[in-house]
């Protein structure tokens, strides 16, 4: 048997109120408040994944074939990649969005330097960036090791489909430009 809607509150009511009785209420500004608007996401997956790449970038380490790979190649396109986005950017199609020198860096500087400029620039959703890398003159032998090092790095890299050497007045064989995909901001 049923009771009544009405008298099942009431009912309620009461016996909360006794298991209540002698409670102090909570001051005001202790209470929850349900109106204050929500925290934005945060794109946590996105934030493992770039997380993962700088790990790679930073630590994986370079084969004997990936050196071969490039060797001294002027550039470089992703497969399947068309000619004509690395004829493109050779003729200085697209504007430089960013910059970043690498002069005076050690292999290991410029490894974790290069990951977070590449790593900000996806985020910033920029297309088209130039790294300095120098042309090996103030390195032991003056080998131009920074230079074979980040044609590596970028090569590895998920989101860099190509480079190419900057044209003289813009650097020379000692930077490089590059051209990452078009993956709009993800801010």
């Amino acid at each position: 048997m049923s009771r009544p809607r009405q008298a099942l509150d009431a009912e309620d009511l009461a016996a909360f109120r006794v298991a209540v009785e002698g409670a102090t209420p909570l001051r005001h500004h202790d209470r929850v408040n349900f109106e204050a608007p929500k925290p934005s996401p945060r794109p946590r997956q996105s934030e493992r994944d770039e997380a993962a790449v700088l790990i790679e970038l930073t630590h994986g380490s370079l084969a004997v074939d990936d050196w071969l790979d490039l060797g001294g190649a002027d550039s470089f396109a992703r497969s399947g990649v068309s000619r004509n986005v690395l004829r493109d950017l050779r003729r200085g199609r697209w504007s430089i969005q960013g910059h970043i020198d690498l002069h005076g860096c050690n292999r290991h500087e410029a490894r974790e330097a290069v990951a977070l400029f590449l790593g900000d620039a996806v985020v910033a959703g920029k297309r088209c960036l130039r790294i300095v890398h120098g042309r090996g003159h103030g390195s032991p032998g003056r080998e131009a090791i920074l230079r074979q090092l980040v044609k590596q790095w970028l090569s590895r890299h998920k989101d860099v489909l190509a480079f190419c050497h900057a044209p003289p007045n813009d650097g020379g064989d000692g930077a490089l430009w590059v051209l990452l995909k078009a993956t709009g901001s993800r801010r």
